[in-house]
């Protein structure tokens, strides 16, 4: 039975030795059959394998293993851990791809075997500018996933807009969530995210993850490098909204090219957030998302009907009968109507559809928000809460 431990510093090495050529260090691994094997080769060995004039040679070393030991012994003083491709619970989807890594950082309260263990996986990914629609259907497939017989792992990349929309609303279904991060696992981006970083890794079967070592800062390709890791993990990947060129798109092309499943949420013709679902269902890349209960049984998760919720007008009627005069109930009711007919109308739409004044329409929807019935950014533009609807 192999040491995994010296597995462990070994394959953190091979990183480390190989940085951006993943498939160098792998394509050893497979013909030695383990990582430590590739510094047990004499240098007649490694002049065969890897040529007599390669860089690397001088790189497969004693120090590069003294290096990678120290770095993992104050990982773990931090609670980040390393996990060797060659071990039994690393990701066995991962392990398919051609560049994968040659072993992964993770930050998680769980278990390799729990985090990775063998269970559907669906990567949510899209753009940062996700737009209402967007946000709402992100949780609303999240959602409807949490509903299946068996429960998938939602998979993602910790950015703003789908991204973050898809960890939380996992966390609120009760699905676990991985965020891949474009970063070192001694860090978080971006760092407005570190609460939401922290409960991911605090939360049963979640985890951070990275094949970047510590100290490293995102930089515009290790975004693009990181996307391959999200698509690596998942058996299937969903793109909420993407412009012509985005890294939510890159994700996808690589999902196809691992031959994964890839479906795309479609959008309006006019609508440049929609512009790459659209396109990848135009070359029948991507499989259209059309309805909720069709995409739970594509996706591999069984078949199954989705709980009837509430009619959102009969619930606001319930809530506010006993706590509100007949005026602002008529006036709540009218508002919440508006807001789910015309999804990510603003304050100001909300005030020239009703004709009351700025104060009161904002007030009456920030009674709605404070509620839970919708949801409000930062510039007031008004959805339906997914989970009212």
């Amino acid at each position: 039975m192999e040491n995994f431990s010296q597995e462990r510093v070994c394959a953190c090495a091979l990183g480390h030795i190989f940085g951006y050529r993943p498939r160098y260090a792998t394509a050893l691994i497979e013909k030695l059959g383990s990582a430590s094997a590739i510094f047990r080769l004499s240098k007649r060995d490694l002049d065969e394998i890897l040529g007599p004039h390669s860089n690397y040679k001088g790189m497969i070393s004693q120090e590069a293993l003294d290096a990678s030991a120290a770095e993992l012994d104050r990982l773990e003083k931090t609670a980040c851990r390393y996990i060797a491709c060659t071990e039994p619970a690393y990701p066995s989807l991962l392990r398919e791809c051609p560049d994968g890594p040659a072993g992964l950082y993770f930050r998680s309260s769980s278990s390799p075997e729990e985090i990775f263990a063998p269970r559907p996986a669906i990567a949510i990914v899209g753009t940062r500018d996700v737009s209402p629609y967007g946000r709402q259907w992100t949780a609303k497939i999240v959602e409807a996933c949490s509903q299946a017989p068996e429960k998938p792992l939602i998979v993602s990349g910790l950015a703003y807009g789908v991204d973050i929309t898809a960890h939380i609303s996992a966390l609120e279904s009760g699905l676990p969530t991985i965020a891949v991060l474009p970063c070192g696992i001694d860090d978080v981006y971006p760092s407005s995210h570190k609460q939401f970083a922290a409960r991911i890794s605090g939360s049963p079967g979640s985890a951070l993850v990275t094949d970047y070592p510590p100290q490293t800062s995102p930089a515009a390709f290790t975004f693009v490098r990181r996307n391959r890791i999200i698509a690596g993990l998942a058996r299937s990947t969903v793109l909420i909204e993407s412009k012509s060129h985005g890294g939510g798109l890159i994700t996808c092309r690589l999902a196809d090219s691992y031959g994964r499943e890839v479906f795309a949420l479609p959008g309006r013709v006019d609508d440049i957030r929609s512009a790459g679902c659209n396109a990848l269902i135009k070359t029948r890349t991507a499989e259209a998302v059309t309805d909720l209960e069709s995409l739970g049984e594509q996706l591999g998760l069984g078949k199954y009907s989705l709980k009837r919720k509430n009619d959102l007008m009969e619930m606001i009627s319930g809530f506010y009968a006993s706590r509100t005069n007949t005026l602002d109930l008529n006036a709540l009711m009218q508002t919440a109507g508006l807001i789910k007919d015309c999804r990510g109308i603003s304050i100001e739409e909300l005030c020239y559809r009703t004709g009351r004044p700025y104060n009161e329409t904002a007030r009456l929807a920030s009674m709605l928000e404070a509620d839970g019935f919708i949801c409000m950014d930062l510039t007031q533009r008004c959805w339906v809460n997914a989970k009212k609807t």
